[in-house]
């Protein structure tokens, strides 16, 4: 059995402390959790210090502390590290208590980790997010979901802290894999706005005024209204990098050509990842996937006060 909803503050563990996982743990805070974090960055560790969480010194010691234990980390290797390491979450994770991964990592690693908690009496549900870093700061993420209902039902009122729209999609390895299918249509959409983008800064129009007639119409999009405005103030500061995004579609291909589904769009995209790797801007926004265009193009998209 775990741990029952009779209470809706709970104690609650947080690994990982990055560009979305510190605002979803000061989140938890803000809804009255007791929070337990553990990170390497200790500039973030100390926030979440000062806003009233206390501090692990590993994995293990925030499962020893904790009901629901949240990953939030970059890659599968290290969800793996930390969930089965030596001192990680399962040799100190209490039976009954629940790991909420929150990573975008691939299906078959989800399930391998959900099936070696079952063995502890360990919940364990995938919920990787999507929204940025903005949705995270304001508690707006939308989470998609994979693993047993009674335990996604005992989590969720911690979920709806962090997120707005949170969705059991079905068991172990479901939510990761809405989440690859949601990075397809995010990191193909920022391609396609870019292809539009710099044809209209090429031909000289107003692309500021392009983009107010486009916006209401079929070709509008969340995607176009969160990373037009950024790309002509030429702001690539990371909301989602282009390292995490490179990663994301790295296991969208794996994935793919496990099951036997070909992926020319998204084969492509890759290339255009690699590309921009090799160019130096990994650690850009992945709207920054607009210079790779720029760069064939060599025209530069600006908004008319840049």
């Amino acid at each position: 059995m775990y741990w029952e909803e009779n209470s809706m503050t709970k104690k609650v563990g947080f690994i990982g402390l990055g560009i979305m996982g510190k605002p979803m743990a000061l989140n938890l805070i803000k809804a009255g959790h007791t929070l337990t974090v553990n990170d390497l960055n200790q500039e973030a560790v100390q926030t979440l210090l000062e806003a009233g969480a206390t501090v692990a010194r590993s994995p293990r010691e925030v499962a020893e502390n904790s009901e629901i234990i949240i990953t939030m980390l970059p890659a599968s290797k290290h969800v793996q590290s930390v969930v089965l390491g030596d001192n990680g979450i399962l040799a100190g994770a209490k039976e009954g208590s629940i790991i909420i991964d929150m990573s975008s990592i691939t299906p078959a690693i989800s399930i391998e980790l959900a099936e070696e908690a079952a063995k502890k009496g360990v919940g364990f549900l995938d919920a990787p997010v999507s929204g940025g870093e903005p949705k995270a700061i304001d508690g707006t993420l939308a989470i998609m979901v994979g693993g047993k209902e009674d335990v996604f039902e005992a989590a969720k009122s911690v979920l709806f802290d962090m997120g707005s729209a949170v969705t059991l999609v079905g068991n172990s390895g479901c939510g990761v894999t809405a989440k690859l299918a949601n990075q397809i249509i995010v990191n193909l959409n920022i391609a396609a706005m870019s292809e539009a983008l710099i044809l209209a800064a090429k031909a000289g129009i107003d692309i500021e005024k392009m983009y107010q007639a486009i916006r209401g119409g079929l070709a509008g999009s969340a995607v176009l209204d969160a990373k037009v405005p950024l790309i002509l103030e030429r702001n690539f500061a990371p909301g989602g990098t282009i390292a995490i995004n490179m990663k994301d579609i790295t296991n969208v291909m794996d994935t793919a050509h496990e099951i036997g589904v070909p992926l020319p769009l998204s084969s492509h995209l890759l290339e255009i990842f690699h590309a921009l790797k090799v160019d130096g801007k990994l650690m850009d926004d992945h709207g920054g996937i607009v210079q790779y265009y720029e760069k064939l193009a060599n025209v530069e998209v600006r908004g008319s006060n840049q």
